[in-house]
C-alpha cells in the first residue's frame, strides 16, 4: 500500500497508544508501516511534526464533534449551552484516544490549526454572550484547561481502584472528614464533568456587566 502522510499519522497514532509519549520513535512507526524509517521522512520531517499532525488530527475531530454538538442545540439555548456542548465534545473527542489528552495539551505549541479553531470558537462564544473583551482569553484558556486536566485524570486512573480495608477507611474517616463524609458525593464522571464545566460557566457570568480591565460595576465599586 502507497505509503502517504495519513497512513503516517495513523501509525504514529497506534504506537503512541502503545508505548506514550517520549517513547515514540520513527522507527517504530515505520516498522508499524512494514517500510523503512527513511522513506517516512519523505513525507513527514520528524518526529516532532508527526506528534503535530497527531495532535491537530485530534483537535480537528473534537472541532467537528463540537460542531455537531452545537448544531443539536434547540433555539433557546443560550451561551452556557454553547459552551457546554463544546467542552463535552472536546472531552468525548480526546478520550477516543489513548494519551489524547497530552497530545492536546501540546497542541498549542505546535501552532495545531485544530487547537486554534477550538480557541477561536470559544472566544467567539464568550464575545458573543457579552463577557468583557480582557476576560475572554482567559475563560477559555480555563476551560480548555479544565478539560484536559480532566481528561489526564480520567486516562491515568487504575484500571482497578485500589483495595482499602475496613481499618485503613476508618483512619481515613477520622483523619479526612469532610473528603470521606456525605459532603462528597459519589458521582460519575459524565455528571462530575457536567457540573464541573457549569460551575465554571457560573464563575463567568459574574463577569457580566463589569467594566473592562477594573473588574468594577458600570457607574460604581465592584460588589
Amino acid at each position: 500500500m502507497k505509503l502517504t502522510k495519513e497512513r503516517i499519522v495513523d501509525a504514529g497514532m497506534a504506537v503512541f497508544a502503545e508505548v506514550g509519549y517520549q517513547n515514540l520513535s520513527m522507527r517504530q512507526v515505520a516498522d508499524r508501516l512494514d517500510a523503512h524509517a527513511g522513506s517516512l521522512y519523505y513525507h513527514v520531517r520528524g518526529k516532532d511534526e508527526l506528534l503535530a499532525l497527531m495532535a491537530d488530527r485530534i483537535c480537528r475531530h473534537a472541532h467537528d464533534a463540537g460542531t455537531a454538538a452545537l448544531a443539536a442545540l434547540p433555539p433557546d439555548a443560550d451561551w452556557r449551552d454553547s459552551v457546554e456542548a463544546q467542552a463535552r465534545a472536546l472531552r468525548l473527542s480526546v478520550k477516543q484516544h489513548p494519551g489524547g489528552a497530552q497530545l492536546f495539551a501540546e497542541s498549542p505549541g505546535m501552532l495545531s490549526t485544530g487547537a486554534l479553531s477550538l480557541m477561536e470558537r470559544l472566544l467567539r462564544t464568550f464575545l458573543d454572550a457579552g463577557l468583557p473583551a480582557d476576560h475572554c482569553a482567559i475563560a477559555a484558556d480555563v476551560l480548555l484547561s479544565h478539560v484536559t486536566g480532566f481528561v489526564l485524570q480520567e486516562q491515568n486512573q487504575p484500571a482497578v481502584p485500589p483495595t482499602v480495608t475496613a481499618e485503613q477507611y476508618a483512619r481515613l474517616r477520622e483523619q479526612f472528614p469532610l473528603l470521606t463524609g456525605p459532603l462528597m458525593e459519589r458521582l460519575g464522571q459524565d455528571e462530575k464533568f457536567t457540573r464541573s464545566v457549569r460551575l465554571l460557566c457560573a464563575g463567568f457570568a459574574s463577569l457580566h456587566g463589569r467594566r473592562e480591565g477594573t473588574g468594577e460595576e458600570p457607574g460604581g465599586a465592584d460588589r
